[in-house]
């Protein structure tokens, strides 16, 4: 078994031309824990000038059902975005530090050592007001503007997060550049620092995101961030494309003998869904291709 932390309403749309009605927002939502999502990242508490798909947060988070089965996560990069999280009522706090300087100025503002420094002020508060709170490392895997990333600076980075009051660690592939040895590097590297759960968010820019996402489960990732439709990017990274799809990724982890509690069924008809609220085709394949339905193949 393996969690998948379903990122599209977040991740996925934040990097759409599109801006899509935060009632087809909360549609997409419901589509997702229809399929089985439990984790869902909804949305984004950060300035709506900066990333103007996620200006309607607060209403996204208004609108969606309160079950009590399913966290919603709400990404956060300040105390001033935390305070908004707080206020809509998000289960969980994802706060993203950067690997790199120069990303971590062009992505947030700040330099590295300022990041760790408003990652422990987030994450206190946070765990005082009751919620988990993960720490997601941007550019783990390489940086857009500097190149290669040093899994030595990743720990450092890691052991800081964990020091300062993390839950959980998510290494992200934020441009999509790495493969599988470099995931057992960080997860070694990692491990070296801390025992936390480790979670992996990975983009298929070079088509070695679904081979990392299963490299990192043999490795004792707990959990794996993706988007139903692989929609995606990070608008402050040049020729970053979709995350992972949900629904590529369950049909991977399902033929290899991997639960996901998700049903392909269900993801391909959230992805479709999305699809035609941006009115352009999704990189997912699955919808394309079709299901096998072969003796190794289960609905979940």
């Amino acid at each position: 078994m393996v969690e998948i932390v379903e990122v599209g309403p977040r991740d996925g749309l934040q990097n759409e031309s599109a801006l899509v009605p935060t009632g087809a927002k909360i549609a997409y939502i419901e589509a997702l824990i229809a399929a089985g999502a439990r984790r869902i990242e909804a949305t984004s508490f950060v300035h709506p000038k900066r990333v103007p798909q996620m200006a309607d947060a607060e209403a996204v988070m208004a609108g969606v059902p309160r079950s009590g089965e399913v966290r919603y996560i709400g990404l956060v990069l300040n105390e001033r975005g935390l305070d908004r999280a707080l206020a809509a009522g998000v289960d969980e706090v994802n706060v993203v530090l950067v690997a790199s300087e120069t990303f971590s100025r062009r992505n947030q503002g700040m330099s590295v050592a300022d990041a760790v420094r408003s990652f422990a002020a987030v994450s206190g508060r946070a765990r005082a007001a009751g919620l988990p709170v993960t720490a997601t490392i941007g550019a783990s895997f390489g940086c857009p503007f500097e190149g290669e990333v040093a899994p030595s600076v990743v720990a450092g980075l890691v052991e800081d997060c964990v020091d300062a009051g993390a839950n959980e660690i998510a290494l992200a592939d934020t441009i999509g550049v790495g493969v599988p040895a470099d995931v057992v590097r960080l997860v070694e590297a990692s491990r070296e620092v801390t025992d936390l759960p480790l979670r992996f968010h990975f983009h298929n820019t070079r088509n070695t995101g679904y081979a990392n996402a299963l490299t990192a489960v043999e490795h004792g990732a707990a959990a794996l961030d993706a988007s139903a439709g692989g929609i995606g990017g990070c608008p402050f990274a040049p020729n970053a494309t979709g995350n992972i799809a949900t629904e590529d990724l369950t049909y991977a982890l399902r033929r290899s003998g991997i639960a996901s509690g998700l049903t392909l069924s269900g993801v391909v008809g959230a992805a479709a869904f999305i699809e035609k609220e941006l009115g352009s085709q999704i990189p997912a394949l699955l919808g394309r291709a079709g299901d096998f339905p072969g003796s190794l193949s289960p609905e979940r």
